[in-house]
């Protein structure tokens, strides 16, 4: 069984793939080019997500292919423990009690804290979209990958100006570890991992040095931290803001794209979602099911894993395909079917299950939510341009629109937007 995704079907329609893989007989298949093991049914996608006796997180945020020795040197010289999506026990529980407490992580925590910063974000954008009437716009760079990093950046006390920075070594690192660069570009995108990382480790210790402490997340982690080696280390405090600034938006621009895909490609939904703004939640969960931002994920086998009689050694790196997991008949009616009213797809995979739940997961949600209310109140006559077809980055994690090309039609004053809403 081979898998091809930087070329061909995938980078336009994975979820043909998907189906292809989910229709061959056996429950576990081993790529030879890409060195992986593919599990694709939802019963072992899930389990390998939250089953810590067999599957480990250690190779997670590993390259997947050979990397050059150029570019080796340089990542060797990246020393950031392991914390998030990489970490094992004994050293994760701890690590993910630390974001617990000092990022808001469940609905009504999330609004009271950011709430106020996605609205003001939201608002600043759609107010630019607004002001460009009948013009042509790529909705993926003014809008989609735009708001999550703002946000975030917001909530950790990143200097405005930094953002450039911030954009290009996370779109870096996501190319460098789950893309395939030639070795060229592999040594430029490893030596901005480590320009970054060094950025991350000076972000913490302008707080320690007590010059920018203040009510920011790095502050706030710190704090939590109090001095503390043995509830958190300076590194691991720097490896966890490294983590979020990449994972923390990128996810979430993920899921605005899918979801603005998906409510343009029918104007009579995108209406529906402007006039009634209580459909939003239910449609944001079925597109998590449907088009997930994350579609596959790393594990490694702890010792030997049988799946339906096909045994997958001690030492495997497999390929969890969440995208088809979702896809998946034994669980989902009607899988291949885009339907916000189904009842179940609360089920959905794509914020991981178990230990390493995404704790960004509410806020993505947040965000997603008042971006599609505010845009489709703000900008009803907003349509997908004629003749565009998706196409996505070359990536085996991240499915990442390479564009969303609208036209802005008729738009309604914000004093319009507000009664609307009201």
């Amino acid at each position: 069984m081979r898998l091809n995704p930087f070329a061909g079907a995938y980078l336009t329609d994975p979820a043909h793939v998907w189906r292809r893989l989910l229709d061959e007989p056996g429950r576990a298949h081993h790529d030879p080019d890409l060195g992986l093991w593919l599990i694709t049914r939802y019963a072992d996608v899930r389990r390998a997500l939250s089953d810590t006796e067999d599957f480990c997180n250690a190779l997670t945020l590993a390259p997947v292919y050979d990397v050059c020795p150029e570019a080796m040197e340089i990542l060797a010289r990246i020393d950031a423990p392991p914390t998030t999506a990489a970490a094992d026990p004994p050293v994760h529980p701890r690590t993910r009690r630390a974001l617990r407490e000092t990022f808001a992580n469940t609905t009504d925590r999330v609004e009271r804290r950011y709430g106020p910063i996605v609205q003001r974000r939201v608002d600043e954008l759609v107010s630019r979209l607004v002001a460009r009437p009948g013009g042509p716009t790529d909705l993926v760079t003014a809008f989609t990958t735009e708001l999550p990093l703002l946000v975030l950046l917001d909530i950790l006390g990143v200097p405005a100006e930094d953002v450039g920075r911030v954009r290009a070594w996370a779109d870096g690192q996501i190319a460098l570890v789950w893309g395939c660069p030639d070795p060229a570009e592999q040594v430029r995108l490893a030596r901005g991992l480590l320009e970054f990382w060094g950025y991350c480790q000076q972000l913490v210790r302008a707080r320690l040095d007590g010059a920018r402490r203040g009510e920011d997340y790095v502050s706030q982690l710190l704090a939590y931290r109090d001095g503390d080696d043995e509830v958190l280390t300076v590194a691991e405090a720097a490896s966890i803001v490294f983590n979020l600034l990449v994972a923390g938006h990128e996810t979430t621009a993920g899921l605005l794209a899918h979801a603005l895909d998906r409510a343009l490609s029918s104007p009579r939904r995108w209406r529906e979602l402007g006039e009634d703004p209580g459909l939003i939640p239910a449609f944001l969960t079925e597109t998590l099911r449907f088009a997930p931002a994350i579609d596959g994920w790393l594990r490694v086998t702890r010792r030997p894993v049988t799946l339906d009689g096909v045994t997958i050694p001690a030492g495997a790196r497999c390929l969890l395909l969440i995208g088809a997991a979702n896809r998946d008949p034994a669980v989902f009616e009607r899988p291949e079917q885009f339907d916000p009213h189904r009842r179940d797809a609360e089920g959905h995979l794509s914020f991981g299950h178990g230990a390493h739940f995404c704790v960004g997961a509410a806020l993505a949600r947040l965000e997603a939510r008042m971006a599609l209310t505010r845009l489709a109140q703000a900008i009803p006559d907003l349509r997908l341009a004629d003749g565009h077809r998706r196409s996505y980055k070359a990536n085996v994690a991240f499915r990442a629109h390479l564009g969303l090309p609208v036209v802005i039609g008729a738009t309604v004053p914000p004093g319009g937007a507000a009664a609307l809403a009201g």
